[in-house]
């Protein structure tokens, strides 16, 4: 009983994590990486479809991504999709392909990011924390059914501990890795 919910348990932060890396991949840094706007929604024939499904994206330049739809008639959508994102690029469209040139980073805008940053880290430290709460309220309950004993509880409680403080401190390991690639000039 307890080994299911620690594994559980385990699953789920590391879900959390991945979701955190990929959450900061998207993150802008001084350098054009795919991630940017890979998971971007475009509306395609009426259906949010994420732009990696829809273009290959490309990076012939250290500050320049080149978005090459698959399908031409979803070259107006795309350039849409970039202009109303949060993104903050200006798409030159060519009749076939969309650069996108990202400019200089400014020390307030880096300073901006690192807070986007650090929201993102305690976002993902709360889904452990939560993961955590969930687990041992599940082992109680297990204690109360008398499915485990209470010194089963203890043990179960002390691993679930040992799991979120290992977790959150992967957690704080990408996070400040990020902060120094964001404010890397």
């Amino acid at each position: 009983m307890i080994n299911d919910a620690l594994k559980d348990a385990y699953e789920r932060m590391k879900s959390a994590m991945q979701s955190l890396e990929e959450d900061l991949a998207g993150i802008r840094t001084g350098r054009a990486s795919p991630a940017l706007v890979e998971k971007l929604q475009v509306e395609y024939y009426g259906t949010p479809t994420p732009l990696n499904q829809l273009a290959s994206i490309s990076v012939p330049e250290p500050r320049t991504l080149l978005i090459r739809p698959f399908d031409p008639a979803s070259l107006k959508n795309i350039e849409k999709a970039i202009q109303v994102s949060d993104l903050g690029l200006t798409p030159n469209n060519d009749g076939k392909t969309i650069r996108l040139n990202l400019p200089v980073l400014t020390e307030e805008r880096r300073r901006d990011l690192v807070k986007v940053v650090n929201n993102r880290v305690e976002e993902a430290r709360v889904a452990v924390r939560n993961v955590r709460r969930d687990s041992i309220k599940d082992m109680r309950e297990f204690e109360e059914e008398k499915l485990i004993s209470e010194d089963d509880l203890k043990r179960g409680e002390d691993k679930i501990q040992e799991l979120t403080d290992d977790f959150n401190q992967q957690i704080g390991e990408v996070g400040e890795r990020k902060e120094k690639e964001v404010m890397e000039v």
